[in-house]
């Protein structure tokens, strides 16, 4: 046992070090960001998907379809764009005539991708690229949200989820697309969809709230070493690492997390009343179909199938935020991600309350 006891004390030293160096690295890898970014922004790159599907499309057909064949398909092609083109010119010139008739202007889909961490850091990225799309969306138009996260922080994934609210507060339909995971912090944001979709193995749900963390206090003890915190306020610091954990704090955590799991399923039952709370709340996830089924989700599908469905129907444009960085900022970038990615391991979640 004290063998195990001594291993124990060996792991968590040397995580304590590789943690602490990689945050070094991280904290002068960001001060040099903003140094260099004090007077910089980023910028909006925008891609017009529908051009890919047809290059797509028009590759393989023309491997697979002889001389006759591609040359029907083009002649009726150029006759529908023709009367594509015809009719688009009327709705430009009924636009002109009238710029407050939504039905008169084309209908635009804008694409984004969200792929979350614990701290939700593309969040930064989100809120910009939801300022420019709603610099000239309207209600016509529609937002498709390829959203994959585990989940994370709490306050993190409250402002990602905030950022989203921003969209349908301006009555613009907002789709969401899973394809592998939106759980937790992750299903706080995807439940604000007017339409959700997920891919049959999508995980869904743990609406639940976890706050979870090691400690060494009778590790230390028997070794005869103190730790010593000093506080102001009686529930400055209720779970501690090295300290001793009181009940009275234990309770005192379990009742914030009791509080914010309520938040939680209050939010859920908001944006989406059909589901089962008593069935949904348990902090358990599923899969796609057994979602579908507890009315997590609206339908099964894929973000490739809803963006194609778009381009026959739309004018597509994928939308993102994207910030030039140093060789420097890249490597505290990867060792942030190579952090996040070993803490989600290690302990699953943060120290904070976390969405989970």
């Amino acid at each position: 046992m004290e063998y195990l006891i001594e291993y124990g004390m060996f792991l968590a030293k040397a995580g304590t070090i590789v943690i602490a160096v990689m945050l070094v690295i991280g904290a002068i890898a960001a001060a040099g960001s903003r140094r260099r970014g004090a007077g910089k922004r980023g910028r909006i790159k925008v891609t017009e998907l529908n051009g890919h599907v047809k290059e797509l499309r028009d590759a393989l057909r023309g491997s697979v379809l002889n001389k006759a064949q591609l040359k029907k398909l083009t002649k009726a092609e150029k006759a529908q764009r023709k009367q594509e083109n015809k009719e688009r010119k009327q709705q430009e010139k009924a636009a002109a005539a009238d710029p407050e008739q939504e039905s008169a202007k084309e209908k635009r889909t804008f694409v984004l991708r969200f792929k979350g961490d614990m701290a939700a850091g593309k969040v930064a990225s989100l809120r910009e690229e939801i300022t420019a799309i709603l610099s000239i969306a309207g209600e016509s138009d529609e937002v498709l949200l390829c959203l994959e996260s585990p989940g994370g922080m709490v306050h993190a994934y409250g402002l990602a989820s905030s950022q989203l609210v921003r969209i349908k507060d301006r009555n613009i339909p907002l789709t969401i697309c899973v394809d592998k995971v939106a759980a937790s912090g992750g299903y706080m944001m995807a439940c604000l969809a007017d339409k959700l979709v997920a891919a049959p193995f999508a995980i869904i749900g743990s609406v639940g709230v976890l706050v979870q963390m090691p400690n060494f206090y009778r590790a230390l003890q028997r070794k005869e070493i103190d730790y010593e915190i000093v506080t102001a306020g009686e529930f400055k610091r209720t779970l501690t690492t090295f300290g001793e954990i009181t009940q009275k704090a234990r309770d005192k955590v379990q009742e914030d997390v009791d509080t914010i799991h309520d938040l939680f399923k209050n939010w859920v039952k908001d944006h989406r009343p059909a589901v089962d709370l008593a069935k949904i709340a348990t902090g358990e996830t599923w899969v796609g179909i057994q979602a579908r089924d507890l009315q997590l989700i609206d339908e099964i599908s894929t973000s490739d199938e809803c963006i194609v469905t778009a381009c026959e129907e739309h004018k597509v444009y994928e939308v993102e935020y994207v910030i030039r960085k140093s060789a420097h900022e890249r490597l505290g970038k990867a060792l942030y991600a190579a952090l996040d990615r070993l803490l989600l391991k290690w302990f699953n979640t943060p120290v904070n309350s976390n969405l989970q």
